[in-house]
């Protein structure tokens, strides 16, 4: 039987990930520092994704196993070095703690045997060629006798999964939608057995129409409905002047891809509808304050507001929905540790100096300006 190892067991990796590859043949080795998650997941000998919603029904997972990466290492390591395929669902700023862990695997694996298949399915670009570069600066100048050891391909991943109910166990509550794009040269006439996903020539298109509309549109029904006093995604959607900001944004990010990759202006608008219905979905009750968590990465760079509405603003495209988002972003209040870091911020720092460090932006880029002028109002 062929096998997976996958880093990350939370909902994600179990709800999405790991349903897929069992569906498609693998046996699943779930890896994660969480010792009560592990133990919970060695302990059962089936868990079930519950999808909800038009079109849902529950799928049964069996076939797997968990292993402690900070318990056993070694353990790890082994279980990389024979497997078909490796995933993780960590968060982009993890993949570096997983790479020593994909590096000694490598270590051990046969050199005659069949490249282990990488992808990271993160909500990031390229995140796979990010965790490809942690190893090969671990590896150093090992890496040319272990590179043919593995191939790495980048993906798109979406599925909506929200905050789960209590007593649920290792079960997920998932949404029936999903999408898994993968770059296919990487694999060759080799591709992974995964049941629904496709594979693509070029994939950034398709992993930026996913990030600058399902990741843009998501927080920016989190932040202006949390603004609006409203608890959840699905309400907030109900709220016409969330509705209405939110899609606001999403146009702008529609006018951006459809000028940078050509994506028909019809077709996106379906694609913008389609994510709207789902955030709608009463029966995933997602918080606004869970999808709002992490504002600072959120408002960073090349993140989901500022990356689209920069690209925009260079091309002299319209950005103030996005900037609108920006500003409901820097209102957000919970018990995140980056909330409090970043009203920190913004009580230490002046307009200009929190626009830089915050965003990336320069000052003399055309999006700066607008940026500095919704920070000045939250400053203090």
């Amino acid at each position: 039987m062929k096998k997976a190892v996958h880093f990350g067991a939370g909902n994600i990796g179990r709800g999405f990930v790991g349903v897929l590859l069992a569906e498609g043949g693998y046996e699943i080795v779930f890896s994660d520092v969480a010792a009560p998650l592990v133990d919970a997941i060695a302990a059962a000998d089936r868990y079930t994704v519950h999808e909800v919603g038009d079109g849902g029904h529950d799928r049964v997972v069996t076939g797997f196993s968990a292993i402690n990466s900070a318990e056993d290492p070694a353990g790890v390591a082994a279980q990389v070095a024979t497997a078909d395929v490796l995933t993780c669902a960590v968060g982009p700023t993890v993949l570096k703690f997983i790479a020593p862990h994909v590096l000694a695997g490598l270590r051990l694996r046969r050199s005659d045997a069949a490249p282990l298949q990488v992808m990271a399915c993160e909500n990031a670009i390229g995140a796979t060629d990010q965790l490809r570069a942690h190893v090969e600066e671990l590896a150093g100048s090992e890496w040319a006798a272990l590179s043919g050891r593995a191939v790495f391909a980048n993906t798109a991943v979406d599925r909506i999964v929200p905050g789960q109910p209590e007593g649920a166990g290792i079960d997920v509550t998932v949404e029936p939608f999903f999408e898994w794009a993968i770059e296919r040269g990487p694999f060759g006439a080799d591709l992974p057995s995964i049941p629904g996903a496709h594979f693509v020539d070029d994939l950034g298109p398709y992993i930026e129409r996913k990030l600058f509309t399902v990741n843009t549109g998501h927080a920016a029904t989190a932040y202006h409905g949390a603004q609006a006093g409203i608890r959840t995604i699905s309400e907030a959607l109900a709220d016409a002047d969330v509705a209405a900001s939110v899609e606001r944004a999403l146009e702008e990010t529609s006018a951006l891809l459809e000028a940078k990759h050509g994506f028909d202006a019809d077709d996106l608008a379906d694609y913008r509808a389609t994510i709207l219905r789902r955030f709608r979905n009463p029966a995933l009750p997602d918080t606004v304050e869970r999808v709002g968590r992490q504002p600072l990465r959120k408002l960073s760079r090349h993140e989901r507001f500022v990356g689209p509405a920069a690209e925009a603003a260079e091309r002299g495209l319209p950005t103030a929905g996005l900037v609108g988002a920006i500003d409901a972003a820097l209102a957000f209040t919970s018990d995140d540790a980056q909330v409090a870091e970043m009203h920190e911020k913004l009580g230490a720092l002046d307009a200009e100096a929190f626009t830089a460090e915050v965003t990336g932006l320069d000052p003399a880029h055309p999006l700066f300006a607008a940026v500095r002028a919704v920070v000045a109002r939250h400053v203090s």
